[in-house]
């Protein structure tokens, strides 16, 4: 139990500060009012003496949270162009979101900084640019998580002047603050104390120090009014003091109820964006963020090309000799292992701190779920394609395969699957763990899938139901077949040997016989059938486990309690 009992009123015109010791529930309370968390919790909250209907308050809402996270390689004036697009859509003419962005910015003071990029801001420009992204539509209620912390005196200052600003245009904003200065503090309009979940002061920052000489506690002079209150929440002057004040509050400070009326017009009418501008605008961003990146794609660039000389030189001129046809059979797989890991392993790190972002954006009715995730889908598949195109040019034409156009597109098809299957499964890890958790769980779950599907190389006896059921759970296991077909397969003549002696592996069917335990080559268009059944299945996965990330079922919040206990428990 967190919150006992709590109750309180927020106006509209007020800048409100909810105080407290760390773990009195202050960011526990703010979720819940802004719809951050609706589980597990008692109660009502109502607006304008409503009892307060979830979807329609996100829509006239917004909730700024303590990290301030904003997407990477963008300039602030295209970010804020960005996050028009998707909240206004073709509600307002382009000239009227340039217009409104412009006077956000001056607002905001973020004017000098508008070609700036995101990346180099400082700290109290960035939180002001988090601020300034959620103001674009206009949201009557703003929550805000410790918006001061991590700033100095003058920027934290800064800060709160905006929101005083801002909540004298009608707006509702409400913010937690950890220990705030007395300059800071007098600003507050309006001041909420927590301790150990319950409610000890709730009225002007002005009444409070009168309020404690009311019980007889008396504020030292020359020290920060924020500071005591704060120390005596903790607990510092004795557990009694604390159950007077609560008291106190209940006693003198009852709440009135009353009906008010908005002083802005909101239009809370066909808010939402038709889902194809949002899937347009969230491609042109990612677009304009990849090629921002450019020495991230440079890298990955070079990396291919390194990775396909190498791999070539190893098998340098084995494709067309029949003495060396069994070491091409490994040249397969090792395309195979090249098309697992590279896809894999920047998506493991970089892809947890972007659905970070996707949740902030999400909840704060930015785009659906579907036109993230299917830009994404979209813009990466391209991709994919052109880094496995560099690197099978190379390593095709070095190690001398068969130059036939079909036997070339099936070997490149096979290889395009298989990057983008190595893809999803890296977003499936991701869209779960941390970036560290998830590079730990992705080594490890390459094993298995490595290891099942090359159980009877080399041997041609046929393996028992059980490990022949595990062998084809691997993808890479049609993959490999995919690929050995395309080399190896519809017809092709026995190779030539560079030795004079006889040549085992000079017919294409001893290589199938011995390393894949088959008589007969396997069905190239089922192998790929299966391919895309994996991918089809491990991308269905993903949006589910992604949706389970801005809306957890109860089987999710179970587990995610039970991961809680347990790291608890541990100390973890």
């Amino acid at each position: 139990m967190i919150l006992k009992g709590l109750s309180g009123q927020f106006k509209s015109g007020n800048l409100t500060a909810i105080l407290g010791p760390s773990g009195a529930g202050k960011s526990t309370l703010l979720n819940i009012l802004a719809g951050y968390r609706c589980t597990e919790m008692g109660g009502s909250i109502s607006i304008n003496g409503q009892i307060r209907d979830m979807n329609e308050f996100k829509k006239m809402s917004c909730y700024i949270m303590q990290e301030d996270l904003t997407q990477p390689n963008l300039t602030v004036l295209e970010a804020m162009r960005f996050a028009a697009d998707l909240k206004l859509g073709r509600r307002k003419s382009t000239s009227e979101k340039h217009a409104a962005i412009d006077e956000i910015l001056s607002t905001l003071g973020l004017s000098e900084m508008r070609n700036t990029i995101t990346n180099k801001l400082s700290g109290g420009e960035r939180k002001r640019l988090t601020i300034a992204l959620e103001l674009v539509n206009n949201p009557p209620v703003i929550f805000l998580d410790e918006p001061t912390t991590g700033l100095d005196e003058f920027s934290s200052s800064q800060c709160i002047d905006i929101l005083q600003r801002l909540a004298r245009f009608g707006r509702t904003v409400v913010c937690s603050v950890h220990t705030p200065s007395a300059r800071v503090f007098q600003k507050f309009d309006h001041v909420y104390i927590v301790a150990n979940g319950q409610c000890v002061y709730r009225d002007s920052a002005s009444n409070m120090v009168p309020f404690l000489l009311n019980i007889d506690i008396e504020c030292p002079k020359h020290y920060n009014p924020a500071d005591f209150i704060i120390e005596i929440s903790a607990g510092d002057y004795g557990v009694d003091v604390i159950e007077r004040m609560i008291a106190c509050v209940n006693a003198k400070l009852p709440l009135p109820i009353f009906r008010s009326k908005n002083e802005f017009d909101f239009d809370i009418k066909n808010l939402k964006t038709s889902w194809i501008d949002q899937f347009s605008t969230l491609v042109k961003r990612m677009m304009v963020q990849i090629y921002r990146n450019k020495n991230y794609m440079y890298l990955k660039i070079v990396l291919h090309f390194f990775i396909g000389l190498v791999i070539g030189a190893l098998f340098f001129n084995m494709g067309n000799n029949g003495s060396k046809a069994y070491t091409n059979f490994f040249f397969c797989l090792s395309c195979i292992m090249i098309f697992l890991y590279l896809p894999m392993f920047p998506v493991l790190l970089h892809f947890p701190s972007e659905i970070q972002l996707m949740k902030r954006e999400h909840f704060n009715r930015w785009y659906d779920l579907s036109a993230y995730f299917w830009a994404f889908t979209v813009i990466n598949i391209p991709l994919q394609i052109f880094f496995a195109i560099l690197y099978l040019s190379i390593v095709y034409l070095i190690t001398d395969q068969p130059l036939e156009l079909h036997r070339i597109t099936k070997f490149f098809g096979t290889c395009f699957v298989c990057a983008l299957i190595a893809e999803s499964i890296g977003h499936n890890i991701a869209s779960v763990f941390n970036a560290v958790s998830s590079v730990f769980i992705g080594s490890m779950l390459t094993c298995p899938i490595m290891l099942t599907a090359v159980q009877n190389f080399g041997n041609p006896s046929p393996l028992s139901l059980y490990r022949t059921i595990l062998m084809y759970m691997s993808y890479i296991r049609y993959a490999l077949e995919a690929l050995i077909v395309a080399l190896f397969g519809y017809g092709r003549p026995k190779l030539p040997c560079s030795k004079k002696d006889y040549c085992y592996f000079s017919p294409p069917k001893e290589i199938i016989r011995i390393m894949l335990g088959s008589e007969i080559f396997p069905n190239f268009w089922l192998d790929i059938f299966a391919l895309f059944v994996i991918l089809f299945i491990s991308k269905g996965l993903l949006y589910y486990l992604l949706k389970q990330r801005v809306q957890p079922n109860k089987v999710f919040q179970i587990m995610h309690t039970i991961r809680k206990m347990i790291i608890s428990h541990l100390n973890i």
